[in-house]
Formats: structure tokens, sequence, C-alpha cells
């Protein structure tokens, strides 16, 4: 943690990663690119935060690729993963530059945005069908599973049943000698 990676190979937006998530968590993707983030955002220059959830413990909601936030963000938001924290740094041109930016901000400032991804899901009205076929394909996969276990189960059994019988017929065997054995002492 604490590695400084180049997303965009000229300096423009810089992600800091704060808290890993955790090995198996997942991120956006074309089909679930709805996200939910916390953020901080703070103009490098002067240390002044100009916008937050952590206020009042909002949540922010946006598609990314639809162009409803700054270009950093749909850059660096795309790298991360649920319960991940990263440390995002813009220069001006991939945060609001000089068209479009907030009175508070000065639009040749840097921003800095600590962000926490929250959740990620398709966005509505979406075609469902991808993360549909996703979900299919997976319980394909477990029902596959499940038939395999049982099968292997089933060869299990079949081998310990033929232990069983076979240990079964060497000791009938013994008995048998046992007792043919007592037989003929007692005959003479």
């Amino acid at each position: 943690m604490g590695e400084v990676i180049d997303l965009t190979g000229d300096g423009g937006v810089l992600k800091t990663i704060m808290q890993r998530a955790k090995p198996n968590a997942t991120g956006p993707t074309e089909n679930i690119s709805v996200v939910d983030v916390h953020y901080e955002g703070v103009i490098a220059e002067t240390g002044v935060v100009f916008d937050t959830t952590h206020e009042d413990n909002s949540i922010f909601t946006f598609e990314l690729g639809a162009g409803t936030v700054i270009k950093s963000w749909d850059i660096a938001l795309r790298t991360m993963k649920i319960g991940e924290i990263a440390k995002i740094t813009c220069k001006p041109e991939y945060a609001y530059g000089s068209a479009g930016s907030p009175p508070e901000i000065p639009p040749d400032a840097t921003l800095i945005f600590e962000v926490e991804l929250v959740a990620c899901r398709p966005r509505k009205g979406a075609s469902i069908a991808s993360v549909s076929d996703e979900k299919a394909r997976l319980e394909e996969l477990k029902r596959q599973r499940e038939i395999a276990a049982a099968l292997k189960e089933e060869e299990k059994k079949k081998r310990e049943e033929a232990k069983a019988a076979a240990a079964a017929r060497v000791q009938a065997k013994l008995d048998a000698k046992k007792n043919h054995g007592k037989g003929k002492g007692k005959g003479k």
C-alpha cells in the first residue's frame, strides 16, 4: 500500500491505495457499471475540503462512462474493487478544468479525493441478459460440481461396499477353515 499508480500515463490521474479490498472482492465491469461511493474532495493547493459524503454519511451513486462525473473518477473507479479506499489525485484537465468548475474550485486546481467503493451493480433498464447469463452460467457450474461430487461419493460408497464384501468373503473362508479343521479333529 502507498504505491502511487499513474492511471493515465501522463501523471494526470494518480491512485494510491489506502485500504485494499478483500481478495475475492469484485469491481465494476461493462455490465455492472453503477457504483456507490463515499468520498472527500480536497483542493491540493489549499487543503480545503470542497465536498464530502462523510458529514452526512451519504452515498454518491453514478454510472461509470455516462459522463456524469469528472474524467478522473471514470478512470480511477474502473480500477477499484468493493471495499477498497484510494486517494485519487487529478490534474485540472482530468477534473473540472477551465469549463464547468464549481465556484469554490479554481479552474487550474489539482484535486485530491479519498474514495471508497461501497458497491456496484447493473444500471436500471440495462440489458440484464448478460448478468442473467452470468448467473445462469454460475448456477450451471454449481450444478455440475454437485453432480461430480455426488458421483465421487457414489464411487467411494461402491469401493467401500466392495471392500466390505471382500473382507466378508475372506472372513467366511477363514471361518470355514476353522470349522472344517475342528470337525476333522473331533472325528479322529
